[in-house]
């Protein structure tokens, strides 16, 4: 792979990346390092690569497994929990990207946000490998294959895990469009 094809892969997936390492870990600037430290595994191991998945496969399952390993590391230590997310603010306080006003929204956008809100915390809510199953096919756009190879699952697991997820989503849209 010449650079200019890496550098291609690193601007087109890396995105992805970093949300399905956001999902293990507990702050961006943490999924950034690790959405790092997967690419350089990458240009690491590339020799490797032996093509029985597909290289977007293998590399998803560098990431994944180095995020496991870091989400577990911070799982086990205790950090300091501000009551909010520092991304948010800059150095002096301020907002980074402040918020909307209301006032400024149309009716269709709040309830349409809302409704994109209620989706997101329902995906937050479900077990790790339903979260991760949803988030890479539906979110993400993974095929199935993909996915189970990035994952390590079977076939009918991934499936049966899929299912139960957007069974989930739905079931919290539908109560909240009903109410």
């Amino acid at each position: 792979m010449d650079e200019a094809e890496f550098t291609k892969l690193v601007r087109e997936w890396s995105p992805s990346m970093l949300r399905l390492a956001r999902m293990y870990v507990g702050s961006q600037a943490v999924a950034e390092e690790v959405v790092q430290e997967a690419w350089l595994g990458v240009l690491q191991g590339i020799d490797r690569f032996e093509g029985r998945s597909s290289l977007k496969t293998w590399v998803f399952r560098i990431l994944v497994n180095k995020a496991m390993t870091r989400g577990g590391r911070e799982a086990r230590s205790v950090p300091f929990d501000p009551v909010e997310d520092p991304d948010r603010f800059s150095a002096g306080g301020a907002w980074v990207d402040p918020p909307a006003r209301w006032s400024d929204q149309p009716v269709e956008s709040l309830l349409s946000s809302e409704t994109l809100s209620v989706a997101r915390g329902a995906i937050e809510e479900l077990p790790p490998m339903q979260r991760l199953v949803i988030t890479m096919r539906d979110l993400e756009g993974f095929d199935a294959e993909d996915t189970r190879n990035a994952l390590e699952i079977s076939e009918s697991n991934q499936r049966v895990l899929l299912h139960r997820a957007r069974a989930k989503v739905r079931a919290a849209l539908e109560e909240h469009l009903a109410s």
